[in-house]
């Protein structure tokens, strides 16, 4: 079974896009593609609200990423970016 992670935001006042994306980048790029369990990672946009999709090993590796994720510089970045009061994060594990 596979952990499905799906967190919908929207960015910030006055957030440039790109900026944005770059940011982004650098989060799955630094920081998610390396972290243990993880299957894969895509970000989207649509109706002024994003949305990252995130594919997991299990549940631990999930919270394991999370954890470390508090310390890393990239993510601190990619957060001061999206309102935070905005953030939604949801966890479905697959049933095959």
């Amino acid at each position: 079974m596979v952990v499905i992670e799906i967190t919908t935001f929207r960015l910030a006042d006055d957030v440039d896009e790109a900026a944005f994306l770059e940011a982004d980048e650098r989060v799955r790029t630094g920081f998610l593609y390396r972290q243990p369990g993880l299957v894969r990672a895509t970000t989207a946009r649509g109706g002024g609200e994003g949305v990252v999709v995130v594919l997991w090993g299990s549940g631990e590796d999930a919270d394991a990423a999370a954890t470390l994720a508090e310390s890393d510089a990239a993510n601190t970045e990619l957060m001061g970016l999206v309102d935070r009061p905005s953030i939604e994060r949801r966890r479905y594990t697959t049933l095959d």
